[in-house]
């Protein structure tokens, strides 16, 4: 099973300015973190940010969030149970209509936007909110892919314990070049030398 990008959306989790100086290997995942979120312009896949608790830790990094349209600010560890959900997999409005309407029966079904039910996710911390909300994703029946080398933890340790975990619950654990490569599937892809030099 490989990624598509019509089916993507990448999550970028709590790159936060008074976190990010704790994080294990921090400058190499920021980076990671900006190089997907540019792959994901190129791609034309939707990216989300979130901010955990941001008058205590402080907003995004720049180079962060100006790669995403939406932050979600949140005080729960999961950012699912904040509202996560809801933007990756908004709910299908009724099909509206009046006394002339015909009758349900004889009504075409309203054209739903194609579901982008795959979730690429990064962010720190791997073992806390990455980590909760990648498992409550999983429980929504989204599909999880989890990028390593975006995410870290205070401690290498809780970071590698949440990849354990993360890969037993069904989360598929991939690295920026294989979402990069993924996305595009092919070198004649017209946005392939532009994905190229973020890659070199």
């Amino acid at each position: 099973m490989l990624l598509d990008a019509a089916e993507s959306q990448l999550v970028l989790m709590d790159y936060q300015i008074r976190l990010m100086p704790a994080i294990f290997e921090d400058a190499l995942v920021v980076r990671n973190a900006v190089r997907l979120g540019q792959l994901a312009r190129l791609m034309e896949v939707p990216v989300w940010g979130t901010e955990q608790n941001p008058s205590k830790l402080g907003v995004s990094l720049a180079e962060v969030r100006v790669l995403c349209p939406q932050t979600l600010s949140k005080m729960h560890f999961s950012a699912v149970e904040e509202g996560l959900g809801e933007w990756l997999r908004p709910p299908v409005k009724p099909v509206a209509g009046n006394a002339r309407s015909l009758p349900k029966h004889l009504q075409k079904p309203a054209a739903s936007a194609a579901q982008r039910n795959t979730v690429v996710i990064a962010g720190c911390e791997a073992h806390v909110c990455v980590l909760q909300t990648a498992l409550d994703l999983l429980e929504d029946e989204f599909e999880v892919w989890v990028v390593t080398d975006a995410c870290s933890s205070r401690t290498e340790r809780n970071r590698d314990a949440a990849f354990d975990r993360l890969a037993g619950a069904g989360a598929e654990l991939v690295t920026t070049e294989m979402v990069a490569f993924e996305w595009l599937r092919t070198a004649e892809h017209p946005a392939f030398r532009a994905v190229q030099s973020l890659i070199k």
